[in-house]
């Protein structure tokens, strides 16, 4: 435990506010998405930059881990408190300092709620296309430093295509600035490239500079309904093909539309085993030909039914059918392990079969879904864990999915990230000798392994296993 002396340190750098060692709120910041939980020793909420400098000067000296957290919202436990100490959360940082309209850029703290972010820079004409699952409540800050992604990313890119500087607590407690306001910078190593998905393991973001874009006049979205996995991904290679890069390309297997039936009242033909919801957006004048264009190229594919939203009501509508599947899934199974691999989108078809013949192998059920226009399949592995047997089926279905992906030129993360959860699989994609260049890079920064330690590559006292 941190003696009374530490705490009395730390409570004059944050106030008495923005500290807390009560069980009950550390509880609440013990845990993320994943359901693990590992509960701190103190939690603070810091105002300032300066604060989390002095904090994190403290830490070094006194040898604590620091855990910095945004939401929360996490799916391999980047933000857990592994080894006690101090959470550090940017809650307080939830400014947006700038919207400049003229140079299409926008300066925000990292504690900035995404999705209210893009409202705001959607009120004066501007646009930030990253749109992760959870953008109702992440943070910037937390999508920054997991580099998230989203349905959009197909056409507009992820977090790190939009993030031109960054002001960041080191772990040793300096502050530095990387990239800046220009659209153009090559001086020195791009750190701030570096440090978007370092899933705070090398510097606390406290300032983000984020380019923006012109918010596109209009959009249109259309369902289609496939009789077959590969004529869906045989639509998004063609689509692709005729130079046309829609908004979203999100796809659901037969499994998931399976849940979709038995979980909610939508209407779902028995014979669609595949769905594409397709948008595009851009000059109101060329939608019409757009979606016109895909329906006539996709037409000779399978094609089950297709229908195209007209109104923002019946686009919603469309959209209502991927919504519902999180909550379908439950009637499958109570719990459940989100992995996010990500495969050349023409091997889409192939991984789908890859997992399929998996879940028949371990006897549990597995869901896909996700974004088909970049290969990312959320691959949901349903389990009960009160049933004895399930985690360890679960585990070894993991393993299995993350080696098949990477047979196909995949990784076993488009956008979640590493954490705990993949931490133990590093070996099967990196290899010895860039894992070692990637540790050499946090021995240098975080001499003393006080930020976020444990997280990516597990601590040298620990080695990684896993099967053969």
């Amino acid at each position: 435990m941190l003696s009374d002396q530490i705490i009395n340190e730390l409570q004059a750098i944050v106030g008495n506010a923005n500290i807390s060692t009560e069980k009950a709120d550390r509880i609440c910041y013990s845990y993320d998405a994943t359901q693990q939980s590992f509960l701190p020793e103190v939690v603070l909420h810091p105002g300032s930059a300066e604060e989390i400098s002095r904090v994190m000067k403290l830490a070094n000296r006194e040898l604590i881990p620091v855990f910095p957290r945004g939401a929360g919202s996490g799916f391999t436990g980047g933000s857990l408190p592994t080894k006690g100490g101090i959470v550090l959360c940017t809650e307080r940082l939830d400014k947006i300092l700038e919207i400049d309209e003229e140079n299409l850029i926008a300066t925000v703290e990292p504690g900035v709620i995404t999705g209210q972010f893009q409202k705001a820079v959607e009120k004066v004409g501007l646009f930030y296309p990253p749109d992760p699952a959870s953008l109702k409540f992440s943070t910037l800050g937390g999508n920054v430093a997991e580099c998230a992604g989203g349905p959009r990313c197909v056409k507009y890119g992820v977090t790190k295509d939009f993030i031109i500087g960054l002001e960041v607590v080191t772990p040793t407690g300096d502050i530095i600035t990387t990239g800046g306001p220009t659209m153009k910078g090559v001086v020195g190593y791009d750190l701030t490239k570096l440090l978007c998905g370092s899933e705070g393991t090398l510097g606390v973001i406290t300032r983000i500079i984020i380019k923006l874009l012109p918010l596109p006049e209009a959009k249109k979205t259309m369902l289609v309904l496939f009789s077959s996995i590969d004529g869906a991904a045989q639509a998004v290679s063609a689509i692709i093909r005729d130079k046309i890069i829609p908004t979203t390309l999100e796809f659901m297997d037969g499994r998931t539309l399976d849940c979709v039936r038995q979980g909610t009242g939508l209407v779902v033909p028995d014979e669609a085993r595949a769905v594409l919801i397709i948008e595009v957006d851009g000059d109101r004048e060329f939608l019409d030909k757009q979606v016109n264009r895909i329906a006539e190229l996709i037409k000779p594919l399978g094609v089950v039914e297709t229908r195209i939203a007209t109104t923002p009501e019946e686009s919603e509508a469309l959209w209502q059918i991927r919504r519902s599947v999180s909550a379908s899934l439950r009637k499958v199974n109570p719990d459940k392990f989100n992995e996010d691999i990500c495969v050349p989108r023409s091997k889409v078809p192939e991984m789908i079969r890859k997992v399929d013949a998996i879940a028949d192998k371990y006897q549990i059920p597995i869901v896909n879904f996700g974004h088909a226009g970049d290969g990312n399949i959320h691959v949901n592995i349903m389990v009960n864990k009160k049933v004895s047997g399930d985690i360890l089926k679960a585990e070894g279905a993991i393993q299995e999915v993350f080696k098949a992906a990477l047979e196909l030129g995949g990784t076993m993360s488009g956008e979640h990230g590493v954490g705990i959860a993949k931490a133990p699989y590093i070996p099967l994609e990196i290899t010895p000798a860039a894992a070692l260049y990637m540790k050499a890079i946090k021995r240098a920064l975080d001499p003393n392994n006080i930020l976020n330690p444990g997280k990516i590559f597990f601590d040298e006292e620990n080695p990684i296993e896993y099967d053969d």
